[in-house]
């Protein structure tokens, strides 16, 4: 299939599937990504395995989990690959096996239009790119990345192989669009937030609580920064507050779905739509108060794991014509699978497992036989935490609750509580007994077959913690006291002593 290929990928950041029309949210905000659900196949439960940012789009790249790369985290030493040691001859065997270098290699020219890389420090994000795009700070949104793709399109999209990586910063904070804008959405915004719900949450605690939203501290720099925005708000007291979240985050994937609008129209002006594979995707999603966490992504659950997936894949039964895969599948199964349908060989060192069967002819999507039975999560830049995901159950195992104050086990059910209101570890110790069997044998496997048979997370821990909580702990337990949550402050004293003394590393120079 190499000899004709042409595919674009729209990788969205911080895409909460369930706020997408084809995944049945009633607000306008994807007309352009539904339609092309409408003409493709959505996947339904797509997952990244590893999250925030820069595990995610590493593990993608390489096709591995971060557990084998070693980056699962945005600073200190596990926010960069392992070493490869002897392993590196003169090409390294990560970067050579990279999902850019396989298609390069088929005579594909490969093209990304991102800052990814340049934002955190990820420079083995370009192995096997043939052309990289960016200047700074404008091609973060919609607006600035659109006039770079629409050009890169009119010059090459009647190549006759290539492939080129899209990304944008919407819906990710800050929300910068305006009131009007978000009043072209209506109100039908999720109601599951109730003022009871609220004022629990303004009881809780950690960074991108409901008492600070953009932070640790709604006085910080950042946070008066973000404010200056009006559909930002450094701390939700009403459910107006609430509202207006919701609005913020809509409207910037509203403008993401404009983007997707122009690059479509433009591949249909160059006269290649019919012939262009197309996927929309993310790095990772978004929590709005499912476990006290709002307008971030920071731990290893449901939400912040899940993924949109959109493929429309010209000539291909199986994805075309509005179906729907139910298969679970993580990020790096994709990137495997496409590198099956472009005739390329999947690297045999990849964690990724390709289902481009089910691309093609449909196999398996109905039933969910498609996918794997269960997955793993890994978050480790707020907390450090693995869970596990199989059939209506997440277990979540935490090793550093990123300072809000989570049990060290927790087990919902996502049929009856889709939200995470309430920890079953008490009432199902069975299935907590068998979760964490099957996580810590996940753990031993993966570990086996690591080139350094070190667990990244270890690493984490060791220095003293996610990076994004570094040198925060003794200010904030003083914003705990003085916002009448002693208890807390009490707590976390207790749990993090040497943080709580300031012996815990600072940050960088840029943080």
């Amino acid at each position: 299939m190499s000899d004709n290929f042409k595919m674009l990928w729209i990788d969205i950041d911080t895409l909460r599937p369930d706020h997408l029309g084809c995944y049945g949210y009633e607000r306008p905000t994807s007309p352009n990504i539904d339609q092309l659900a409408k003409e493709g196949l959505r996947l339904e439960e797509l997952y990244t395995s590893d999250s925030p940012c820069l595990p995610s789009r590493s593990a993608l790249q390489t096709g591995l989990f971060g557990i084998h790369t070693g980056a699962v985290g945005h600073g200190g030493t596990a926010a960069d690959p392992f070493s490869e040691g002897l392993r590196r001859g003169f090409q390294s065997p990560r970067a050579f096996h990279s999902f850019a270098s396989v298609l390069s290699r088929k005579k594909i020219w490969t093209a990304t239009i991102s800052v990814f890389a340049q934002r955190h420090s990820a420079m083995h994000w370009y192995a096997g790119f043939n052309e990289v795009l960016q200047d700074g700070y404008n091609t973060y949104f919609s607006e600035g990345v659109t006039p770079h793709a629409l050009e890169w399109l009119k010059r090459n999209a009647k190549r006759e192989s290539w492939f080129l990586h899209v990304h944008v910063w919407d819906p990710h904070t800050p929300y910068t669009a305006t009131k009007e804008m978000a009043e072209n959405l209506g109100d039908q915004r999720p109601g599951w937030i109730t003022q009871e719900i609220l004022e629990k949450h303004q009881t809780l605690a950690g960074p991108h609580s409901a008492s600070e939203t953009l932070g640790f501290d709604p006085d910080s720099d950042i946070s008066k920064y973000f404010s200056r925005f009006p559909l930002m708000s450094p701390t939700l007291k009403t459910l107006e507050d609430v509202d207006r979240m919701f609005d913020g985050y809509d409207t910037g994937i509203m403008r993401a779905d404009t983007m997707v609008g122009k690059l479509m129209n433009a591949l249909d002006e160059q006269g290649v739509i019919d012939e262009t594979a197309v996927i929309v995707s993310s790095d990772h999603g978004e929590n709005f108060g499912e476990l006290g966490v709002y307008c971030d992504h920071q731990t290893a659950d449901e939400y912040t794991h899940h993924l949109p997936g959109i493929i429309k894949w010209p000539g291909l039964d199986g994805a075309s014509q509005g179906k729907s895969d139910k298969g679970k599948h993580y990020q790096v199964d994709l990137a495997a699978s496409v590198l099956e349908l472009a005739g390329a060989e999947v690297p045999e060192s990849w964690d990724g497992v390709s289902f481009a069967d089910s691309i093609k002819d449909g196999t398996g999507q109905e039933d969910g036989t498609s996918g794997r039975d269960s997955l793993v999560f890994s978050a480790a830049a707020w907390t450090v935490q693995r869970s596990l995901r199989w059939e209506n159950w997440l277990y979540m195992y935490t090793r550093h609750d990123g300072y809000h104050c989570f049990p060290e086990e927790m087990l919902f059910n996502l049929d009856e509580d889709p939200h995470l209101l309430n920890d079953l570890t008490e009432t199902e110790p069975q299935i907590v007994a068998s979760a964490t069997k099957e996580l810590t044998k996940w753990k031993d496997e993966m570990l086996s077959s690591s080139i350094h048979e070190v667990d990244p997370h270890d690493i984490v821990l060791q220095e003293g913690g996610p990076f994004h909580i570094w040198g925060q702990l003794p200010a904030y337990i003083e914003r705990l006291r003085a916002t009448g949550r002693e208890p807390i402050a009490k707590d976390l004293a207790m749990r993090y002593p040497e943080a709580a003394a300031g012996k815990d590393p600072k940050p960088p120079w840029f943080y």
